[in-house]
This record gives structure tokens, C-alpha cells and sequence, in this order.
């Protein structure tokens, strides 16, 4: 089945499982939930994310952006994931696993949001090790690299507990919120086969 066909179906490929939360691929039904996550939460994560354009909390830009997902999904490029509060199935963000190499490199990065209501929960910090269980064991991946600014102390706190190395710090990394922003740089690498 289509990686764009399984976004559309009930049970839309794996499954990760953590303590306190879950994460699957995302679903067209997923779109109200979402929206009115992102609109709750808007303030809060606007400062730590690309500019959102004007329409994109609308459905027609939902589905653009699933059709995005399912492309990168069919080409192995990204791994999107909703991540959803265990005890009542609630949408409560996102993690995603990008950039994908393989070859010589085996490697992704990491990137998550989470709704505001749902900040500092420790909700988070599971999603990430589940993501990071993941990608280092079905995925069978090396490496994993993720940034965050310097002033997002909450962001950097779930990558150092998840097992992150802080590795360095680039100047002007990515645009975020219509600027270029500096970023410290972490990484993480496969702990080697039980013997």
C-alpha cells in the first residue's frame, strides 16, 4: 500500500509506544484536533518554528500537508508522527525523523513540537526516546542529530535526557520566525549490539 493511501487508513503503519504518550503516522482525521492545537498553542510555539503562513492551520493545508508526509514516507526521505497522551488518545504534538540518509551515513534528524497545555509534562521526553528507540533499532539507523536556539532551555533539556551530546553551536542555522537564528548542535550515535 501507498505510503499516501496508508495516511488515510485506520491503522496507518507503526506504531511507537512510550511510557505516557504514543506516536503514529498523522491522519486526515487528525485535522480538527490539530488545528485547534496549533491555533491553542499559536503564541506559544511561533517563536521556535519557520513562519506559518497565512493559511496554515486551514484543512486544504492539511492535506498538503499529508501528501507532503506520505511523499517523503514513499521515498524514505521522513518518518512523521503524531504523538498522542496514552490515557485518553489526545493529540497533544509532534515528531518527526528527517533528512534520512542511508549509504554510509545511516543517519536522521529529529525534530518535535508539542501543544502548550501539554509543555513540561515530561510527554515529550517520552516521544523523543520513543522516536530515538525507533530510529535506532527498526530503522537501524547510526546517527541522530538535532538543534535548538540557545534560549530554549526546555528543548535542550528533553535532547541531554534522552541522551543527546551537545556537539557544537552554528551561528545563523536555520530561518526561524522569519529570522536566521543561531542553534546549539547535538547528536547521538547507536549504542553498540549487546554482546
Amino acid at each position: 500500500m501507498s505510503a499516501f493511501l496508508r495516511l488515510f487508513q485506520t491503522d496507518p503503519g507503526p506504531r511507537l509506544e512510550g511510557d505516557k504518550v504514543f506516536l503514529r503516522l498523522p491522519r486526515l482525521s487528525d485535522y480538527k484536533a490539530w488545528s485547534a492545537l496549533r491555533t491553542q498553542s499559536a503564541a506559544f510555539l511561533e517563536p521556535w518554528e519557520p513562519t506559518w503562513p497565512k493559511d496554515d492551520l486551514t484543512r486544504a493545508a492539511f492535506r498538503n500537508r499529508l501528501g507532503a508526509y506520505a511523499r517523503e514516507l514513499e521515498t524514505g526521505e521522513a518518518f512523521p508522527f503524531f504523538l498522542f497522551r496514552r490515557d485518553d488518545a489526545t493529540l497533544i504534538g509532534g515528531v518527526r525523523l528527517f533528512h534520512i540518509r542511508r549509504g554510509v551515513a545511516q543517519s536522521a534528524v529529529l525534530g518535535y513540537w508539542i501543544g502548550q497545555p501539554y509543555a513540561r509534562r515530561g510527554y515529550m521526553l517520552d516521544g523523543v526516546r520513543a522516536a530515538v528507540d525507533f530510529a535506532f533499532g527498526e530503522m537501524g539507523l547510526h546517527r541522530l542529530e538535532a538543534a535548538c536556539m540557545p534560549e530554549n532551555a526546555a528543548s535542550a533539556s528533553v535532547l541531554l535526557k534522552s541522551g543527546f551530546l551537545e556537539e557544537g553551536y552554528a551561528p545563523a542555522y536555520l530561518k526561524i520566525n522569519g529570522e536566521w537564528r543561531d542553534h546549539r548542535l547535538f547528536g547521538m550515535v547507536a549504542p553498540p549490539p549487546a554482546v
